[in-house]
C-alpha cells in the first residue's frame, strides 16, 4: 500500500522475498533492509536467519516497539556480526487515504467483548499511529460500548509505560483520540454507495487498493487485477469522492484527452529529433493508456452491475428505509422489490436487515412475513439468520444513543433546500451518524456523559487534531464524510481509522 515496485525499484532494491519463505539463495553480496511487525513469529524467523545469514550486513526495521528481551535474542544469534542497526519505525498499520487507515482486521469482537488477540492487536496498531504521527492525546470513548472502554484504558497504558516515546512536544489544544464502536451504526455499512471510491469497494471490492476483475466477463489478462491508488493516479484522485454521474462524464473527457495524444501510427519518425521525441513522449502515452482502460473497465463493470442488479432502484428503496419515517411505504416497497427476479440475494437479504432495523419495534413490524419471502426466494437460510444477528448487533438493546433521532424542524428544512438545490438527490440523503458526532464534537458539544474522558483531565478548547477509531470497521461513506468535514472546517484535522473497512458482504 504504501510503495509501488517501480518507485522502490528506482531506490535500488532489487529482491523482494519474504522472510518465511523456505528456499531463498544466499547472496552475500546483497545487503538486506528487514521491515517487520515484532511478533513472537517474526523474531524467531529473524533469529534463525541470523544463526545462517544468507546476505552481507542486515538493517532491522520494526514497525512498532520490540521488548528488549526480543532485542536481546537476536544479539545472541548474530554471532557473524551482521546487523548494522537495528530501529523501531512506527507503521504498524495500512494507510488507506490520506485521512485514512485500517488495520485489516476481520471479526474483532465476540458477541459484545474483544476476542483477546484482537484486542493486542489493535492496541498495538493504534499506539503505532499515534508514534508515527507524533500525538499524545487525551482520550474519549462511547460509554454504551464495554469494547470502546477496553481499548480506551489498552491504549493509555501503553502511554503510561512508554512515557519517553510519548514525549512530544505540547500543542497549544492537546490531539484528542475518540473511539466508538461500530454497533452504533449498523445501517451505513448496509447501504449501496454512489461515490467512486466507495461504490467501487461496495461492488467490486478492495483489498489493499487492488481490484480483483477477473469476473468481468471478457477481460484482457492485464487488467484481472487493477491498482486503484490516490498516490499514483492522478485520474483517481481527483475523481474518488465524486458521484457516479460526473465520473462518466470525466471518464469521457479522459478518453478524448487520450484520442488527441495518440502518436500518428504512421507518423514517420525522419530524423532522430522525430525518434528523441517520440521516445520522450512514449511512456507518458503509456502510462496514460493504463489509466484509461484501466477506469474505462472499472467504471464499465459498475454500470453492468448496477444495471443488472437493478441497483437504482434497490438504493432508492435503502434510501427511504434509513432516512424517512413512513413505516407502510417502506414495507411496501421492501415487499414489492422482493418479489422481483432481477433482485440478488444480497440485495434481498440487505432490504430485509435494513428493514428490521429501522422499525424493529414498530407497532406493525412486517419482519416474520418478508423473513417468509426471503425463504420463498429459494434463499438459504444462512440469510434469516444473518438477518436477526445483525438486529442483535446493532439494534435498539445495543446502542447507546438514537440512530433514528426523530429531526428536528430546522433540519428537515435544511435538507429540503439542499434536495431543492439538486446537490442531495435521492441516492445520497444518508449521513453516517459518525458525521453527526464530529460536527458536534468540533463544536464543543458532544456529551461527556455518552463520551467520557480516560482519566480526569478534559479539554478546555475545542479540538483540532482529532483521530476517530471505529471498532469492528470504518467505511468508505464515512472517510468521504470526515473529508468534507476536513475541508469545511479549516484548522480542524481528522483522521479515521477503523479495525477494517467494510463493504454489505464483510
Amino acid at each position: 500500500v504504501v510503495y509501488t515496485q517501480s518507485e522502490i525499484l528506482q531506490r535500488e532494491v532489487y529482491l523482494f522475498e519474504r522472510l518465511d519463505s523456505p528456499n531463498r539463495e544466499p547472496m552475500k553480496h546483497l545487503k538486506a533492509i528487514c521491515f517487520l511487525r515484532p511478533t513472537k513469529e517474526n523474531v524467531e524467523l529473524l533469529v534463525q536467519e541470523l544463526r545462517r545469514p544468507k546476505y552481507s550486513v542486515y538493517f532491522i526495521y520494526f514497525s512498532n516497539v520490540i521488548s528488549k528481551s526480543d532485542v536481546k535474542a537476536l544479539a545472541e544469534a548474530d554471532e557473524q556480526e551482521v546487523v548494522a542497526e537495528v530501529q523501531e519505525f512506527y507503521g504498524d498499520y495500512i494507510a488507506v487515504n490520506p485521512h485514512v487507515f485500517s488495520l485489516n482486521l476481520l471479526g474483532c469482537c465476540r458477541g459484545r467483548s474483544w476476542d483477546p488477540a484482537q484486542l493486542t492487536r489493535t492496541t498495538q496498531g493504534l499506539t503505532a499511529l499515534l508514534l508515527s504521527l507524533k500525538k499524545c492525546p487525551m482520550i474519549r470513548y462511547q460509554l454504551s460500548s464495554e469494547p470502546a472502554k477496553r481499548l480506551a484504558e489498552c491504549v493509555k497504558q501503553v502511554i503510561t509505560k512508554e512515557y519517553e516515546l510519548f514525549d512530544f512536544r505540547r500543542t497549544e489544544v492537546p490531539p484528542l483520540l475518540l473511539i466508538l464502536d461500530r454497533s452504533e451504526d449498523a445501517i451505513t455499512p448496509l447501504l449501496n454507495q454512489w461515490t467512486y471510491q466507495a461504490m467501487v469497494h461496495e461492488l467490486l471490492g478492495i483489498n489493499n487498493n487492488r481490484i480483483d476483475l477477473s469476473r468481468v466477463p471478457g477481460i484482457s489478462k492485464d487488467l484481472r487485477e487493477v491498482v486503484l491508488s490516490a498516490e499514483n493516479d492522478e485520474f483517481y484522485a481527483n475523481n474518488m469522492y465524486l458521484n457516479f454521474a460526473e465520473i462518466g462524464t470525466n471518464i469521457k473527457n479522459l478518453m478524448e484527452d487520450f484520442q488527441r495524444r495518440k502518436p500518428k501510427e504512421q507518423q514517420k519518425l525522419e530524423s532522430i529529433a522525430d525518434m528523441k521525441a517520440f521516445v520522450e513522449n512514449y511512456p507518458q502515452f503509456k502510462k496514460m493508456s493504463g489509466t484509461v482502460s484501466k477506469h474505462v473497465t472499472v467504471v464499465g463493470e459498475l454500470s453492468r452491475l448496477v444495471a443488472e442488479r437493478n441497483l437504482l432502484e434497490v438504493s432508492e428503496v435503502e434510501q427511504e428505509l434509513a432516512c424517512q419515517n413512513d413505516h407502510s411505504s417502506a414495507l411496501q416497497s421492501v415487499r414489492r422489490l422482493l418479489q422481483s427476479p432481477r433482485l440478488s440475494e444480497l440485495d434481498a437479504a440487505r432490504l430485509v436487515m435494513l428493514y428490521a432495523l429501522r422499525y424493529e419495534r414498530h407497532a406493525s413490524n412486517g419482519l416474520p412475513g418478508l423473513l417468509e419471502e426471503l425463504r420463498g426466494r429459494g434463499g438459504t437460510d444462512r440469510y434469516r439468520k444473518l438477518v436477526s444477528a445483525v438486529v442483535e448487533y446493532g439494534g435498539k438493546r445495543a446502542r447507546g444513543s438514537d440512530l433514528f433521532s426523530p429531526k428536528d424542524a430546522v433540519a428537515i428544512t435544511k435538507q429540503f433546500l439542499k434536495g431543492l438545490k439538486g446537490i442531495e438527490n435521492v441516492y445520497t440523503q444518508h449521513q453516517p451518524l459518525l458525521q453527526e458526532t464530529l460536527d458536534q464534537l468540533i463544536k464543543g458539544k458532544l456529551k461527556d456523559s455518552q463520551y467520557p474522558y480516560l482519566g480526569p483531565n478534559t479539554l478546555r478548547d475545542r479540538p483540532q487534531d482529532i483521530i476517530v477509531f471505529l471498532i469492528g470497521g470504518a467505511t468508505y461513506e464515512e472517510a468521504l464524510a470526515v473529508f468534507n468535514l476536513n475541508r469545511s472546517n479549516p484548522g480542524v484535522r481528522i483522521v479515521l481509522g477503523g479495525t477494517t473497512i467494510h463493504n454489505t458482504r464483510r
